[in-house]
């Protein structure tokens, strides 16, 4: 089951399979875990949905030991990876299932919801962002992360790409209340991505020249956030909050 996972691709982050070599390998895992750590941090008391869970280690990371969290639900579109979770964390406390984000529908609301480097994968962002207001109960906490440097180019697994701004937006509808803000950084190497000596280049995306002649608008963005910030990946976790009389 593990091969079905791939943990050498861009999306799917198996921390006992993962390789130790360079910048996009154990890096990744610690941006990701720094971001389960900054979610743990502002959950409210209740229940909790870990939204693209993957393979559950951030479902376990948030909820394990947690006094707070009465019970959590790990949700991922891949049965392969819900079937690893399963069997690696699931408990008492902590379960899992198979289902869309955009369709998944419990009948109850969750007083947390977490979804890391979700929403950029998904070709409606704004309708994501109302499942998860629909998901949300009164008084309940929303985090959420995505990349705020161009990577639709490089992740053909990427359909939008965002800026902070861009992405604070989509909470505005919603009476969802900013309470805090994570900013990541890392660097990468060019060419060692180019030549695919970085382990976790595999899955990066396939005839980039002609990508980019196709859709030279985005060449110009990757450009402009070179000549910005240089050679790195930057990106932000958002904590908002929802007021205990919203609804």
């Amino acid at each position: 089951m593990i091969s079905e996972l791939n943990a050498d691709s861009l999306e799917r982050i198996v921390p006992e399979e993962i390789r130790t070599e360079g910048a996009t390998a154990s890096e990744t895992i610690e941006l990701h875990l720094e971001r389960y750590a900054f979610a743990r941090r502002h959950l409210v008391p209740g229940t909790l949905l870990d939204m693209a869970c993957g393979v559950g280690y951030g479902t376990a990371a948030l909820a394990s030991g947690n006094p707070h969290v009465s019970t959590a639900v790990g949700v991922d579109v891949s049965q392969a990876a819900v079937d690893y979770a399963r069997r690696r964390y699931e408990n008492g406390h902590i379960s899992f299932e198979s289902a869309d984000a955009l369709t998944y529908a419990p009948g109850v609301r969750f007083d947390n919801i977490v979804s890391l480097e979700t929403v950029e994968h998904v070709e409606d962002p704004v309708m994501l962002f109302a499942r998860f207001s629909e998901l949300l109960a009164p008084g309940g906490r929303l985090i959420a992360s995505v990349p705020v440097t161009p990577s639709v180019d490089a992740n053909p697994h990427h359909k939008s790409n965002f800026t902070v701004a861009t992405f604070q937006r989509l909470a505005a509808p919603h009476a969802l209340k900013l309470l805090g803000r994570l900013d990541q950084t890392q660097p990468f190497n060019p060419v060692a991505l180019a030549r695919k000596t970085e382990p976790r280049a595999h899955g990066m995306r396939r005839g980039m020249t002609r990508f980019y002649i196709e859709h030279p608008s985005h060449f110009f963005l990757r450009l402009w956030s070179t000549l910005a910030d240089g050679f790195v990946n930057k990106y932000v976790t958002l904590a908002w909050g929802r007021e205990s009389g919203d609804r």
